[in-house]
């Protein structure tokens, strides 16, 4: 298997055989394409991570990338127009259905990139399955280790987790061209658990703008460092599943 990997939509069928027979690690990107990311960012904020996530491993190693799938269960976003979720279950059956396609493909294992929070335990209920005997594994890209030692270091906000500083400064770094930084504000008050509100400033989880955090401290320096980390904890775990198969 070269150094390299290959992107399965710019290849054809028998690229995509050959770079599987050959020992290629088939990957999934999950990133949400339709989901409110506060006044500043792009819907398509998670959507474009997971690509440009996608395009650096098939620059880097032995990986057999799959087209991102951009639709998923985001249910505390729904108040927010544009941002669409599928119900659990249907994102569930969607994901095991691909996984069993990359299996029939002739894939020894898979890794799930995952960019989400409420994706995580249909992702896990998915994995469960058997695939012709593909080995799948889920990765959170913002939990692995350096990511989560150079958040600790670099974070100014009090709290975060959505539209925040982190997330933020991530798109800086990589798509800063779509970022509306006069447009950031941070959110009034920490969301908890449960529905982000946009209406109701009595209400629980009140978020004007759906952003959980503060935005206004983000730079492209931290960024930049945000996902250099993300990029080796992934290539880190792809390297562990191939080396596990």
């Amino acid at each position: 298997m070269p150094s390299s990997g290959l992107l399965v939509a710019d290849a054809s069928w028998p690229e995509v055989e050959r770079a599987l027979a050959d020992g290629g690690v088939a990957a999934l990107p999950i990133g949400a394409a339709a989901k409110e990311h506060g006044f500043h960012l792009p819907l398509s904020t998670d959507y474009r991570q997971a690509e440009w996530l996608a395009r650096q491993l098939a620059d880097a190693a032995p990986v057999v990338v799959w087209p991102t799938l951009a639709y998923g269960y985001y249910p505390v976003f729904v108040d927010y127009p544009g941002s669409i979720s599928l119900e659990r279950g249907t994102f569930c059956s969607i994901v095991r259905e691909v996984l069993a396609g990359i299996a029939h493909a002739g894939a020894r294992s898979c890794a799930i990139l995952n960019t989400g929070i409420s994706t995580i335990a249909p992702l896990e209920e998915a994995i469960r399955r058997h695939y012709e005997g593909m080995a799948a594994a889920l990765i959170n890209v913002y939990t692995g280790p350096r990511f989560t030692r150079v958040r600790q270091e670099i974070e100014e906000q009090p709290f975060g987790g959505h539209a925040d500083e982190v997330e933020t400064s991530i798109m800086l770094a990589l798509y800063p061209e779509d970022v509306d930084m006069a447009r950031a504000a941070p959110a009034p008050a920490q969301i908890r658990r449960g529905l982000f509100n946009r209406r109701d400033p009595h209400g629980p989880n009140y978020s004007p703008s759906g952003v959980n955090g503060d935005p206004t401290r983000a730079t492209p320096e931290k960024g930049r460092l945000l996902a250099a980390a993300m990029r080796e904890d992934v290539l880190e775990a792809i390297a562990a599943l191939r080396g596990a198969c």
